[in-house]
């Protein structure tokens, strides 16, 4: 397969573009050459797309369910008794309505824990992106059910061979509260023999660090570290409650941190120092938490809010630039996982989104990805490429109109 995106502009001046197969072939003049599918690409800029770095995607079915709630009393009394109900099957058209929405906002990948593994995989597979999947782990300090998640996750990991390389497998202990001693060190070693990620949350809430400390003495860093469970493998979503010296901790651990602004700011959660974090040394990039907690899973949206919640944070309008806000929602994600996306490059994968740059929202188009961060929207966005392979033309995506209808009718399979 070969796509030619002609004159289309990139860093302000207008290129041919050449992908063969899944990677971008030519950037610059490719008169003569020839593609299976020709673009025109005038009046349009190339762009990398979104990485989504932290979500629960199938969370789609619960989008508004529960709002306005504390965190564990969400959780509690809400979240988890109708995860419960759950099936593969829902899991799966939750997910393929995630896929939907975020093919439609730019996003061609995302980092995902949930439950029903092979759920999110098919609808990753038949839509057409990457993701990074993990099936969530809670055992709850329970022995049998600790031997359940471990038999689980060496099956699923055979299992994901059936998949192609656009999903990577994961482990996903998913709290220090929901996850036992045991299972973390299981999950550290097993992730080490097998070269695999680990994907959790650390340090989310007030109660979560109290709650540590009654337990174990120890801050959840500390306790993780004196556990052997951190590593440079440990992606760690939310990371809001941190000391300084955890910080460093975790940049010398190499652990990624997943910052999530939306979700951080409707649970009340607390405040992610993206700046102090920079100046200790971790490695950053930008998620959206899953639909039930954001309502939404636009990235644009996410890291707008994230340049501006810095900003008002610190007292420094310099604070977290549109540059570096996009880079993070973009470029930072690829690197974590070690994608050779998010940027627009010879021998890179063909991963990009083409902006309409007739849109209002662009013009009149000083600076474009400051028009990206601070006021574009989605209808911005007219085509997105993954893979070398066109998910979305003109705004629609095939087969849209019936993976919303699916969508709809969990209104009243799940009303409570």
């Amino acid at each position: 397969m070969s796509i030619l995106i002609q004159q289309v502009e990139l860093d302000g001046a207008p290129v041919d573009v050449l992908i063969d197969g899944c990677r971008f072939k030519t950037i610059g003049a490719c008169a003569g050459m020839s593609a299976g599918t020709v673009i025109d690409g005038r009046g349009f800029a190339i762009l990398p797309t979104f990485h989504n770095a932290h979500t629960h995607a199938a969370m789609t079915l619960m989008r508004s369910y529960a709002d306005d709630l504390e965190l564990f009393t969400w959780l509690n009394e809400y979240i988890w008794p109708l995860e419960a109900t759950l099936t593969e099957e829902d899991i799966y058209n939750g997910a393929r309505l995630a896929c939907l929405e975020m093919i439609k906002s730019g996003t061609t990948f995302f980092n995902d824990m949930y439950w029903y593994f092979h759920g999110t995989a098919r609808a990753v597979e038949e839509m057409g992106l990457r993701a990074a999947l993990s099936n969530v782990l809670i055992d709850a300090g329970n022995p049998q059910k600790t031997a359940e998640a471990i038999a689980l996750v060496r099956r699923l990991y055979e299992e994901h061979r059936q998949y192609s390389d656009r999903i990577i497998f994961q482990l996903g202990p998913h709290a220090i509260y929901t996850a036992s001693k045991k299972l973390l060190r299981w999950c550290a070693e097993f992730a080490g023999e097998n070269d695999l990620p680990i994907h959790t949350h650390l340090s989310e809430t007030e109660k979560e660090v109290r709650d540590c400390m009654v337990h174990t003495g120890m801050r959840p860093p500390e306790y993780l570290d004196s556990i052997g469970v951190l590593s440079p493998r440990m992606t760690a979503a939310h990371c809001i409650w941190l000391l300084p010296a955890e910080m460093d901790l975790l940049a010398a651990r190499g652990v990624k941190a997943l910052h999530c602004p939306v979700s951080n700011m409707k649970l009340a959660s607390g405040k992610f120092r993206f700046s102090d974090a920079v100046r200790a040394g971790i490695r950053i990039a930008i998620g959206t938490d899953g639909c039930s907690s954001n309502n939404s899973l636009d990235m644009r949206a996410e890291i707008k809010t994230a340049a501006l919640l810095e900003k008002h944070f610190t007292g420094n309008p310099t604070a977290l630039n549109a540059q570096d806000a996009w880079y993070a929602g973009t470029r930072a994600g690829a690197g974590i996982f070690g994608l050779d996306s998010g940027r627009i490059a010879e021998g890179a994968l063909a991963d990009c989104m083409l902006a309409d740059l007739n849109n209002e929202r662009l013009a009149p188009g000083y600076h474009l990805i400051d028009d990206m961060v601070y006021s574009a929207g989605s209808s911005c966005i007219d085509t997105v490429i993954c893979n070398g392979k066109i998910l979305m033309q003109r705004r629609h995506v095939a087969g849209e109109e019936e993976i919303i209808a699916k969508g709809r009718e969990y209104r009243k399979k799940l009303k409570r």
